[in-house]
C-alpha cells in the first residue's frame, strides 16, 4: 500500500521528523542529533523527556486520563492554587492552547465590564505586530492581513495602535473600550520587548479610565524571561493573563488567570472546555511548576540568559553585515538579519541547530530553560557558522 500524506497542508513543507528527544537535543529519524533552540516554539520549557515530567505523566496515566469538568479534578485545583499564589490572580480557567487562553481573556474582559454594569464597553485595544492565535476572534485581535485573508468578515470589537506609542493608546480609549491586551515581549512579531515604562503607562491608563489590562504571556511566560511571568519585570499587575506553551512543558494545556473583579461575570455556564485542565494536563502543569519554582531555578535562567545575550551580541559584532540588531529578554532572544530569515534558519539546521523565524526578519532563539553554558556555546558556534554559510550563498 502506498502511504500518502493526508495531513492538511497548512504548515507548508515539512521535510524532517524527530523520533526521540533528551534535554536540549532532538534526534531525527535518520539518527542525526540537533540542538533544539526553538523548543517547539517556546513549548518544551524544561527540555525533552525531563524525568520529573515523564514520571508525573506516567503516574497519572496509570490512574485516570479524563473525567470532564462536570467533576472536580484535584490536580487542576492544585495547579490553579499554585498559579494564583505566584501571580496577581485570584482565579484560573484551564483550556488547551494559547488561542483558547486568549479567547478566554477576551471573554473575561468583556463579561467583566458587563458585570460592572457597562455592557456597552466591549472593545479591546491591541498592539500592532501582536499575535494572539488562529481562531477568528484572536485573528481579529492580532489584525495581521496575511492571517485574516479569505476568512470572511473580521470579528468586530478590536482597535489597534502602534507598538510602544502610549499617546496613541490613550487616544484610542473611548466610551466603548473594555480593556487593553499587550504581549510584554512580542514573539511572532519579532521578539520585541516592551519598554517597562510603556507597560507602566498602560497600567496607569487602564486605571485612569476604569478598564481592564490583559497580558498575553503565551510565549513569554512560564520562566522564559527569567521571572515566572514577564509582567513582573515592570512591577505592575495586570487584571487578566493568558498562558500556554511552556505551561505544560510539551503537553497541550492553556490557562487564563484573572482577578476576582475581572472574572466577576464568569459564572457557571458562561464558559467551558471539555478537555481543559484534565488530569493529565494538570499533572504536567504541576510537574513543570515543581521545576520552575525550585529554589534558584529562575535565578539560574537569568544568569544563563545574560551569557546567551552577551554571546549573541559578540556574534553580531563579528557579522555586522548579516545582523542588524539583537533583541529580547531572558531566554527569548532574536537576531534581526539581513539575509531572509528562512534562509538563515535553514543554514542553522545544516549546522545541527534548530531555530525559529519571526516577524521583522528575525531569527528566534527559544532554548529549553535547562540549557547549560556549554550548550549555549554550542548554539553560538553553530549560528556563527550558519551566518558565514548563508552570507556566501547570498
Amino acid at each position: 500500500m502506498t502511504v500518502t500524506d493526508s495531513v492538511m497542508p497548512t504548515y507548508g513543507v515539512r521535510d524532517i521528523a524527530f523520533d526521540r528527544g533528551e534535554g536540549v537535543y532532538l534526534m531525527d529519524t535518520a539518527g542525526r542529533r540537533f540542538l533544539d533552540c526553538g523548543s517547539g516554539i517556546a513549548v518544551t520549557s524544561v527540555g525533552h523527556a525531563h524525568p520529573h515530567l515523564v514520571q508525573a505523566l506516567k503516574a497519572q496515566a496509570e490512574k485516570v486520563w479524563h473525567t470532564s469538568n462536570l467533576y472536580e479534578i484535584p490536580g487542576q485545583k492544585k495547579a490553579a492554587q499554585r498559579l494564583t499564589d505566584n501571580s496577581f490572580a485570584d482565579l484560573a480557567f484551564f483550556c488547551n492552547s494559547g488561542a483558547e487562553a486568549n479567547e478566554a481573556m477576551i471573554k473575561i474582559i468583556r463579561k467583566g465590564m458587563a458585570a460592572k454594569g457597562h455592557p456597552e464597553k466591549h472593545r479591546i485595544i491591541t498592539i500592532e505586530g501582536a499575535f494572539h492565535g488562529r481562531t477568528l476572534g484572536t485573528l481579529a485581535a492580532g489584525n495581521n492581513p496575511k492571517h485574516l485573508e479569505g476568512f470572511g468578515p473580521k470579528v468586530e470589537g478590536f482597535d489597534h495602535v502602534p507598538f510602544g506609542n502610549l499617546n496613541a493608546l490613550r487616544d484610542m480609549i473611548g466610551p466603548a473600550t473594555a480593556g487593553v491586551i499587550v504581549e510584554p515581549v512580542q514573539g511572532e512579531g519579532g521578539i520585541r520587548a516592551m519598554d517597562i515604562d510603556y507597560i507602566k503607562g498602560v497600567r496607569a491608563a487602564c486605571n485612569e479610565f476604569g478598564i481592564f489590562m490583559g497580558v498575553d504571556e503565551v510565549q513569554c511566560g512560564m520562566g522564559r524571561t527569567g521571572k515566572l511571568f514577564a509582567y513582573e519585570w515592570s512591577g505592575v499587575k495586570p487584571d487578566v493573563m493568558a498562558l500556554a506553551k511552556g505551561l505544560g512543558g510539551g503537553f497541550p494545556v492553556g490557562a487564563c488567570l484573572a482577578t476576582s473583579e475581572a472574572a466577576a461575570g464568569m459564572i457557571a455556564g458562561t464558559h467551558g472546555s471539555t478537555f481543559g485542565g484534565n488530569p493529565l494536563a494538570a499533572a504536567a502543569v504541576n510537574a513543570v511548576l515543581d521545576i520552575l519554582l525550585a529554589e534558584g531555578f529562575l535565578e539560574e535562567v537569568q544568569r544563563k540568559a545574560k551569557i546567551f545575550r552577551d554571546g549573541l551580541e559578540a556574534v553580531a559584532k563579528g557579522h555586522p553585515n548579516e545582523i542588524t540588531e539583537v533583541r529580547g529578554m531572558g531566554l527569548m532572544l532574536g537576531a534581526r538579519v539581513t539575509t531572509p530569515n528562512g534562509e538563515v534558519v535553514a543554514a542553522c539546521r545544516k549546522e545541527g541547530l534548530l531555530t525559529v523565524p519571526a516577524g521583522d526578519n528575525v531569527v528566534r532563539f527559544l532554548p529549553p530553560l535547562i540549557i547549560s553554558e556549554a550548550e549555549i556555546a554550542e548554539v553560538l558556534g553553530a549560528f556563527d557558522r550558519a551566518l558565514k554559510a548563508s552570507a556566501k550563498v547570498a
